[in-house]
């Protein structure tokens, strides 16, 4: 995740640098179960509304949950398919929260309502996700459903209204790209505390539809549309927070646009953003999903590193004896192509190697998805020429 809310601030108020601090452990996006009540165009999970065998239990999740603390996991993501249809989901989280985890909620929003909203608010969750794909009509196509907006509209509104910190999801693709302009009106005009960006991974559903991935100019657009919103709430001394994912180049997009009009602290900026480090795919980011299957970050369902049943994730995740692993951990990533020769390599770090690999087979290639020029990442038109050669 790539908080540009954080990094615009130091424009504002530079923070001296401070040592790199490590997380303890990852954070652990948890696809409890893969049922949904929704069929939507780009889910990464391929849910359906049914029942999937096979799914750890409760216990399971429990004994799971140990693990993960001793291992010095900070962050737990409740996720999907849809949570609130996990029939002990509330019991999870208040779980989750008594031993100290921030406990964040995904949800499609569509299934919040008057009864279930005081569990949500009594947990404490300590951020609520909903996903929208864009305004009415756009979103109810995304979400192959009609009234979908209405219903998960209504769901943010519960939520903000019972004091849980809700927060927008939107994921950017070429045929929804038009509608970010009017969610981030729709932010304001409800109050809404948070925005994240994703941009469509080539992943599950999502990778059998990448034809409908924004074009790399639609996607420029948006992200300046999305830094000048950022920055004229942080100009307003506005508390709401926007954030990216799924595409590290944002790190350097960024970069760019302070270097274009704050330049006295282009340096300032880009140091701190090259002490982020970029994608964490692998180290500070998993994904275990319903079947208790280890991966290293929520789009990578196709690869497994091993199943929670047979091993403790805390095995699983010091493992590099994978080739998958060994790479993410190393520093700098074993990277080809493009991003080899990146001048900013060390903001984005690879990007997220899922792209590479859905689209050539090889975990390492230059990403198809990073948008920025040859000429902004520093490759002359001959260099350019060697790397694709």
């Amino acid at each position: 995740m790539f908080r540009v809310t954080q990094f615009m601030q130091e424009i504002l108020d530079p923070k001296p640098m401070g040592p790199k601090r490590n997380p303890p452990g990852p954070v652990v996006i948890w696809n409890l179960v893969r049922r949904c009540n929704l069929t939507c165009k780009h889910c990464y999970s391929i849910s359906a509304d049914k029942d999937f065998p096979g799914e750890l239990s409760t216990t399971e999740i429990f004994q799971t949950m140990d693990d993960l603390k001793r291992f010095g996991v900070p962050v737990l993501i409740l996720s999907g398919g849809e949570p609130l249809l996990h029939p002990d989901l509330f019991d999870i989280a208040r779980r989750a929260k008594s031993m100290g985890f921030y406990v964040g909620l995904s949800s499609n929003g569509t299934l919040v309502d008057a009864r279930n909203v005081e569990k949500i608010a009594a947990v404490g969750f300590d951020y609520v996700g909903v996903s929208l794909d864009g305004l009415q009509a756009v979103h109810d196509r995304f979400r192959r459903k009609e009234g979908s907006f209405a219903a998960a509209l209504g769901g943010i509104r519960l939520c903000r209204d019972a004091g849980a910190k809700v927060g927008l999801r939107f994921t950017l693709t070429q045929d929804n790209a038009q509608d970010l302009p009017g969610l981030l009106d729709l932010m304001d005009a409800e109050g809404i505390a948070k925005f994240y960006l994703s941009h469509l991974n080539y992943a599950g559903r999502g990778n059998r539809n990448r034809k409908d991935d924004a074009h790399f100019l639609s996607t420029r657009q948006a992200m300046d549309r999305f830094f000048h919103c950022c920055w004229r709430h942080i100009w307003a001394s506005d508390s709401k927070e926007f954030v990216t994912g799924n595409n590290d180049a944002d790190g350097a997009y960024l970069s760019a646009w302070v270097q274009e009009f704050f330049p006295e602290r282009a340096e300032h900026v880009r140091r701190k953003l090259m002490q982020w480090g970029g994608n964490a795919s692998g180290v500070n980011v998993a994904n275990i999903d319903n079947l208790g299957n280890v991966h290293p970050d929520t789009m990578w369902w196709n690869y497994c590193l091993g199943n929670v049943r047979e091993r403790p994730f805390s095995d699983i995740w010091r493992d590099v004896s994978d080739p998958l692993m060994a790479g993410l951990k190393r520093s700098p990533r074993p990277v080809e192509g493009r991003c080899a020769e990146c001048r900013h390599l060390a903001i984005c770090n690879g990007n997220t190697r899922v792209r590479a690999w859905q689209t050539t087979g090889n975990f390492w290639a230059e990403d198809p998805g990073c948008y920025l020029s040859d000429e902004e990442i520093g490759l002359t038109q001959t260099e350019s020429m060697t790397v694709r050669g």
